[in-house]
């Protein structure tokens, strides 16, 4: 239990969550949140997130990709702790889990009466489940040739972010596509520092992420505009939805995100980039919640 714990990397949910989070306030400051949906959102998101993180540390394993070389920490594949065989039956059975919930979720959200809405709903959460496994497992992983960034702020973001508003609204906002953007963001911004840290040992794997494609200096000017932007997305949100003061809480996630960009400005070392992504993943989803606090307060 102990291994598939660890495996499960619990310490990437925060960010996984802040899309729902975000979404939920957006549905609250309209005056159409609901607890049942909200949970069931939740607990959705963690079913795709550790189905995520099985299938990285499946495809990544059996790829070699982890190895001796990886700057992060070791993965369950790559100790021995579970077998490739273990891993993919873990992997079937979190599918079977998630799935239930999210038909759960669905039916929750639009009952019998929107059958055509249901059947988008539950078409987007196997896209969702196919873009967990296909980032790192198979031959055509799309994480091997620099389409990782692309997929977390779709699904991280976009989809995250708009598509939990919609369960509660039923219709979709263009200005809540704003703070999705910051959310997609500062996910990649995530994925971008992990792929810095392991850019040289990618290189050796054949795992061409966006930080392999563009090098170490690019990848830093990369890194800067993703975050810089996601600042600037959910701001123009505030001043173009024309909110008070308050609604710039917000604003104390930016610090340490701002910090940590001037780390990532001095940094020469990649294995000093590990600690780096608690503290983006954590201001993300202080983020979520400060942006959601200051819509309602």
């Amino acid at each position: 239990m102990k291994h598939w714990i660890q495996a499960a990397r619990l310490r990437t949910l925060p960010l996984s969550l802040s899309g729902v989070i975000t979404g939920s306030f957006l549905a609250v400051s309209k005056g159409v949140f609901r607890w049942d949906i909200c949970v069931l959102a939740l607990l959705t998101t963690v079913g795709f997130q550790v189905l995520s993180n099985f299938a990285n540390d499946y495809g990544d394993g059996v790829k070699g990709t982890d190895n001796e070389n990886r700057v992060g920490p070791q993965r369950a594949l790559q100790s021995g702790a579970i077998s490739p065989k273990q891993m993919l039956k873990g992997i079937y059975v979190t599918i079977a889990i998630t799935l239930i919930i999210a038909l759960l979720l669905i039916y929750v959200s639009f009952g019998s009466e929107n059958f055509m809405l249901s059947i988008v709903f539950f078409l987007l959460g196997l896209a969702s489940i196919g873009a967990a496994m296909k980032y790192t497992m198979g031959k055509g992983a799309y994480g091997y040739s620099g389409f990782g960034d692309l997929f977390v702020f779709l699904f991280f973001g976009l989809l995250g972010v708009v598509g939990c508003e919609f369960l509660y609204t039923q219709e979709v906002s263009t200005l809540s596509f704003l703070p999705a953007i910051t959310i997609g963001l500062f996910s990649v911004g995530v994925l971008n520092l992990n792929n810095m840290r392991d850019r040289l040992s990618d290189i050796q794997s054949n795992k061409n992420t966006m930080a392999v494609k563009l090098g170490a200096n690019k990848a830093k000017i990369y890194h800067y505009i993703l975050l810089i932007v996601g600042m600037l997305s959910t701001i123009y949100y505030v001043v173009a939805m024309g909110y008070s003061f308050k609604a710039y809480l917000f604003l104390i996630a930016f610090v340490p995100l701002l910090k940590h960009i001037k780390t990532v400005y001095t940094n020469k070392e990649a294995v000093l980039l590990d600690p780096e992504l608690k503290k983006v993943a954590l201001s993300t989803f202080l983020f979520s919640l400060l942006f959601g606090l200051g819509l309602i307060i």
